[in-house]
């Protein structure tokens, strides 16, 4: 089986929140796509809980896309202490800490139940669990820790 870079991390020396790069690839045809790691939490010692994840993934899946070009992707770990963002092209860690950071911001102050996309039976496969108040809770906590473009030392942007 072929080795996964995120399980050779050693999640015992990281210092979330942060935004790390995990690996950039080239497709056949001379694509290049960028996979971040953006912790939220710091590994075994919390996790957010599934409805507030949820509804932080509903809406960095448009405030990212706002913020930074060519994002496919920002899907929650399974651990739930974070996501992966994969995007077309090269982004610095600061750039996306950057758009991470007005995201979270923004849900943590500006955003309410009507912008919340994919939140009924026929745009969600769990419409029932979502929680606009814990996103909104663990975004402010994520905020006042400042969040790092670096994952081993604290680098807040």
């Amino acid at each position: 089986m072929a080795k996964v870079e995120s399980f050779t991390l050693d999640h015992t020396k990281v210092k979330a929140p942060y935004v790390r790069l995990i690996t950039e690839e080239h497709g056949t045809k001379g694509d290049l796509i960028s996979n971040y790691d953006l912790r939220l939490v710091q590994p075994n010692e919390n996790a957010i809980p599934t409805a507030g994840l949820h509804t932080i993934e509903h809406l960095l899946a448009g405030l990212l896309r706002d913020r930074l070009d060519g994002v496919i992707d920002c899907s929650p770990f399974g651990c739930r202490t974070g996501f992966h963002l994969i995007t077309w092209g090269q982004h610095s860690t600061t750039e996306v800490a950057k758009a991470l950071k007005g995201s979270l911001d923004e849900i943590a102050n500006k955003t309410t139940w009507e912008d919340v996309q994919g939140t009924d039976i026929y745009s969600c496969g769990n419409y029932r669990d979502h929680s606009l108040f814990s996103a909104k809770e663990w975004s402010k906590k994520i905020l006042d820790e400042g969040i790092s473009d670096e994952p081993f030392e604290r680098h807040v942007i």
